[in-house]
């Protein structure tokens, strides 16, 4: 998939909006439930969760709160970056913490190993849908994932390298402030990757030739 900066008129005049936003916020909930899943599996979470649940340790806020102000700070690293914020940017900052709250609220711990793998891999493959979802639907990517290709736009660098530095980044970071590292962690860096190329042929909403 080629990677592009289209402005925010660019993002809402692009055609098929009603079909993109469905996949939007269908792809956001869908994002929300895998991380509630990682975390009630108890076995390791996503780098950036770990830092959220590392910040949880120390800052009395819901998480939910904590990943909207993690995602509003990571905004403000896309000025230097030139990078177009769309809806779908401002969508994934608020809502995905608003939605997160509330799978936490309903889903229990899962307990025993076997429920808790089959739960690691469940949430892996949910959240390779919800994000070809949300980035197939061309409103721009959320605060991470913007930071990871602005500056792949600005440095040259791979996608691939970018994102290793980052995750890595805020993995240690959490870890350090408590976060949960696992087995659940080393599965999702290996396995997020392609279980989100293998939906993006399904997911990626053709836009008209004119945008």
């Amino acid at each position: 998939m080629t990677i592009t900066n289209l402005t925010p008129r660019q993002q809402l005049s692009g055609g098929r909006l009603p079909l993109r936003l469905a996949n939007l916020f269908a792809g956001l909930t869908l994002y929300a439930l895998a991380m509630a899943m990682l975390i009630r599996a108890q076995l390791g979470v996503d780098p950036w969760d770990v830092l959220h649940l590392g910040l949880a340790n120390h800052v009395p806020l819901s998480l939910g709160a904590i990943v909207i102000l993690v995602g509003a700070l990571v905004l403000l690293a896309w000025i230097p970056l030139k990078q177009w914020p769309g809806l779908g940017t401002i969508a994934n900052t608020l809502y995905l913490g608003l939605a997160l709250d509330f799978f936490l609220r309903f889903l229990p711990a899962i307990d025993g190993l076997g429920w808790q793998v089959l739960a690691v891999a469940a949430a892996i493959l949910v959240n390779g849908l919800g994000g070809a979802l949300y980035i197939g639907s061309h409103l721009g990517p959320g605060p991470r994932d913007g930071l990871m290709t602005g500056l792949h736009l600005r440095t040259g660098q791979s996608i691939r390298l970018i994102r290793t530095v980052l995750e890595l980044s805020v993995l240690g970071l959490g870890w350090v402030l408590g976060g949960p590292v696992g087995v659940g962690t080393v599965a999702y860096a290996l396995l997020i990757g392609p279980a989100t190329q293998l939906f993006f042929r399904f997911t990626i909403v053709r836009l008209p030739q004119r945008a």
